[in-house]
């Protein structure tokens, strides 16, 4: 366990030479163009799906450390069943009502949603509006919580309902597709241009809360299931394919305590590594 989670940690620190070109020299600011745009991941996305990218995996899966007995035994016949690759045994999340645990693997940071329904990353304000293109709905969490949870490339790309409830319809907004390393965030508002799918949920214990996925550099897909009118616990929403990408929580004033080394990392600017399911608060409330 210590050992993955130092790998976690370097992996947190997203220092890639090629993304600092890419996001760092204008040359590379001229081709990241091409590297964002839709169209490019699409083709990303077909290769990732044909039967030659399978090859990518030995390497990949070497390079990156991952412990493949978390996952069921498979032989992957493309790299994208790889990058989807279900874990052996069904994640779990505690059955204790005021748990706030985890919806999917990944780096955690949590803001406050201040005046004006706005949050700030990398000294960049993000208004709530931007993302759901919605003023109306983002009204409802200024004084909030903002939760944002980044899939790293060697991370679990399959995220779940972090509580029960009552699912909306999801809705689709059209952008392009930065990395969602952190270096992105010193040039673009990355969240604010990213394709992304949000669900408006009523949950059982944490009142109204809208979830955000939000796709990244070759990422083909957000794969969302057809919504159902109720969801449980720990229920698997949905699964992202090829890249690393970002699950988006927003909370409304009152309903969610965040734990300590979270919050005090967050500040710091700083993410914390967390496995899906694993308990990162409370509520404030057990009822809607």
């Amino acid at each position: 366990m210590k050992n993955r989670q130092k790998k976690l940690n370097r992996a947190a620190s997203g220092k890639k030479p090629s993304l600092r070109v890419l996001y760092g020299t204008k040359g590379g600011r001229v081709l990241l163009k091409g590297f964002i745009n839709p169209t490019a991941s699409d083709l990303m996305g077909k290769f990732m799906s044909s039967k030659a990218s399978s090859a990518l995996v030995p390497g990949f899966v070497r390079r990156t450390g991952i412990d493949m007995s978390r996952y069921e035994p498979k032989k992957y016949r493309t790299y994208n069943e790889f990058f989807t690759r279900k874990l052996a045994s069904p994640p779990e999340f505690s059955s204790d009502p005021a748990a706030f645990c985890s919806p999917c693997e990944g780096f955690v940071t949590a803001y406050r949603i201040s005046e004006n329904s706005v949050f700030e990353i990398k000294d960049t304000d993000y208004s709530i509006s931007d993302l759901l293109c919605s003023k109306k709905l983002s009204d409802t969490y200024t004084g909030g919580t903002c939760v944002i949870f980044r899939l790293a490339v060697h991370n679990y790309h399959r995220y779940c309902f972090f509580d029960g409830g009552h699912a909306h319809r999801t809705h689709s907004v059209t952008g392009c597709l930065h990395t969602v390393q952190p270096i992105a965030f010193e040039h673009f508002d990355v969240y604010k241009h990213n394709s992304r799918e949000y669900t408006v949920m009523d949950t059982d214990n944490f009142g109204l809360v809208t979830q955000i996925e939000v796709g990244a550099m070759f990422v083909g897909r957000i794969v969302n299931y057809p919504a159902t009118a109720e969801f449980k616990r720990g229920q698997e929403k949905g699964y992202f394919e090829f890249g690393g990408s970002t699950v988006i929580l927003l909370f409304r004033p009152g309903t969610v305590s965040i734990d300590k080394n979270i919050a005090e990392n967050s500040l710091h600017g700083i993410e914390t590594p967390v496995e899906i399911g694993q308990r990162i608060g409370t509520a404030l409330r057990t009822t809607k």
